[in-house]
């Protein structure tokens, strides 16, 4: 632990400094499991920092936080920091063998969290409790500059290993400042109330806790609530969000219903919800959607760009129906460098690759010395020592001054909100014994919804599902491919490389009939057989068909959902199809709604 100079205090603009100042009574932190005041948030952060510094973590130590989303994991983040430590995020649902290795690669301190979580990578573990029960005091803010490390977080690496991202509490509290200056016009002066809506393991997370900093109460938004999009729009009315973190996929299905929660908190200046929207591109049919609300007042919404190695967020533009899809302009804490391959000034209406320079460029990649220094390079146009990040995205600025996204320059691709490098899925499938060659891309339109698919050649017969449960044991779910799709050869091009346009399409999934018992009967099996054949483009089913089985990802879920409502007036919650995904099951549960006559049409209850 850094030894602190009597005397020696955080710098105003510190977020535990600003948090230090929030009145006591204000609310902080509203989640499923309880609330807390500022009072409370800063008095329990306080006692978890001390737990932290009886046990050696300081300055530059890095607490790994393997807690599920409520209040539990704020407290803990905010300890970590009043500590003077970096918090590192490991979602307890990623796979076993996943947080593993983002715990041995990122070298954690200390693990927060399940308690066997460090035990394979050698981690000691800490309890949040106090020992033997009793309620020491809290400790005050360890002071540190602003250079010292605030969190690493883990992001898809393109050779089948994640690379963790290192940001210091001067860049995150500079992004908290940009967002709520009068310049960008971002967040609103006044108490906010906003959504956190973002998995804590990725980098729009930091977005939405820093508001707590200036004063804004945290609503933390449960994993159910922000699956289903019924309840997200139920949860934006009855917490009276001011401010909603979401991405395009997740906006689509709820863009309508989010416009009419217009209502403004207690305590804040009025106007409507604001959409903070990141993680993909917008595509052009929901920008006028989200266009048409906006210029009549129903919403505002910002479309925000930037990687995890930039501190979230480099561009903001805000939706109207005056242009096209765009990105916007920089941010104050960070320069756009649009540039051609020999790092030389492309003119406007050129396309270039997108480098950016500033104050808010990351330190690097944790313990990756050669990909840091592949990635952060030398500014040509800054200082002395001066760096910018290579972003890797192609863009091209308007005549307007407006950055326009035109796509990744290499094999990394974004799908619902994640960032996902498609090598580091080739590499976990190659890794199989069975399989000799693989190669995987992103299909725009997969069963009515983008989708990865994989394709594989191997030396001996190997069944998909072992290959599946391969992958699913070592990536995160939103990794693991739609579809997964056998090959005896690639095709090549003239040149002998892999030609991607000519890989055959994945067929539809069949289910095998064994008998006209197997067959759906009914009309809740008739009807959620036809759905799933529309929504999945299955040819063929059968009552024990699965949901999840066939492919059907948690975006068609919502569309399945839908289709229930509408045709047979059966509220259906998204849990309810992971509950039961076997469509006999599933059909059971919409029987017993209808049997229930009309009480028991408005909602199934899992």
């Amino acid at each position: 632990m850094t030894a602190v100079r009597p005397g020696q205090a955080l710098a105003d603009d510190d977020l535990i400094a600003r948090l230090a100042r929030v009145p006591a009574d204000r609310i902080a932190v509203v989640a499923a499991d309880r609330t807390l005041t500022f009072g409370a948030l800063r008095a329990e952060a306080g006692r978890i920092a001390r737990r932290l510094a009886a046990r050696g973590v300081g300055r530059e130590s890095v607490v790994a936080l393997g807690l599920p989303r409520g209040a539990d994991l704020v407290s803990a983040l905010i300890g970590t920091l009043t500590a003077g430590a970096a918090y590192l995020p490991v979602d307890p649902r990623l796979p076993a063998e996943r947080r593993r290795q983002i715990l041995a690669d990122a070298a954690a301190d200390l693990v927060v969290g399940g308690s066997g979580e460090g035990t394979a990578a050698h981690v000691p573990f800490a309890e949040l409790a106090a020992a033997d029960g009793l309620e020491e005091s809290p400790a005050g803010p360890v002071p540190v500059p602003g250079d010292a490390l605030a969190y690493v977080i883990f992001t898809s690496g393109s050779t089948g290993r994640p690379k963790g991202v290192e940001i210091t509490r001067a860049a995150a509290a500079a992004l908290l400042t940009e967002l709520e200056s009068p310049a960008t016009g971002i967040v609103r002066s006044g108490q906010g109330r906003g959504g956190w809506n973002a998995s804590p393991s990725f980098d729009a997370s930091v977005q939405q806790w820093v508001r707590l900093c200036r004063g804004d109460t945290l609503v933390v938004i449960d994993e159910e609530t922000r699956a289903d999009p019924d309840l997200l729009v139920r949860c934006v009315e009855e917490q009276r969000l001011t401010d909603l973190d979401i991405t395009p996929s997740h906006a689509d299905p709820v863009i309508d219903r989010l416009a009419a929660s217009t209502a403004p908190a207690p305590g804040t200046e009025g106007g409507p919800l604001t959409l903070l929207i990141g993680g993909e591109a917008i595509g052009p049919a929901l920008w006028r959607r989200i266009a048409e609300h906006a210029d009549a007042g129903r919403l505002r919404a910002v479309n925000l760009y930037g990687p995890t190695e930039c501190t979230v967020d480099a561009t903001a533009g805000w939706i109207g129906a005056d242009a096209a899809p765009h990105i916007g302009r920089a941010l104050p804490g960070l320069r756009v460098r649009l540039l051609d391959e020999r790092l030389r000034p492309v003119p406007d209406g050129t396309p270039g690759e997108l480098y950016l320079a500033g104050p808010r460029v990351g330190r690097g990649y944790r313990n990756r010395p050669g990909l840091t220094a592949e990635r952060f390079v030398a500014d040509p146009a800054g200082g002395a020592g001066e760096r910018m990040y290579r972003t890797g995205d192609r863009c091209v600025r308007r005549p307007d001054g407006r950055l326009e996204y035109l796509g990744r320059g290499d094999g990394q691709v974004k799908l619902r909100g994640h960032r996902i490098e498609l090598d580091e899925i080739r590499a976990q499938l190659a890794a199989h014994p069975a399989v000799a060659e693989a190669v995987v891309v992103l299909v725009d339109d997969l069963h009515g919804a983008p989708g990865l698919v994989a394709y594989y050649r191997t030396g001996a017969p190997t069944a998909v599902d072992a290959l599946r449960a391969h992958l699913a044991g070592r990536l995160p779910a939103y990794m693991v491919p739609s579809a997964l799709v056998a090959v005896d050869r690639f095709p090549t091009t003239a040149n002998g490389k892999l030609d991607r346009a000519a890989l055959p399409l994945p067929e539809p999934p069949e289910e095998s009939r064994a008998s006209a018992a197997d067959l759906p009967a009914g009309r809740a099996e008739e009807l959620i057989a036809r759905v799933w054949s529309s929504v999945l483009g299955v040819r063929t089913l059968t009552a024990d068909s699965n949901f999840f089985k066939l492919g059907g990802p948690s975006l068609l879920a919502i569309k399945l959902v839908s289709r229930v409502k509408a045709e047979l007036g059966v509220s259906l919650p998204v849990k309810t199809v992971y509950a039961h995904p076997r469509l006999r099951d599933l059909a059971a549960q919409i029987e017993g709604a209808l049997a229930a006559g009309p009480a028991g049409l408005t909602e199934v209850r899992t």
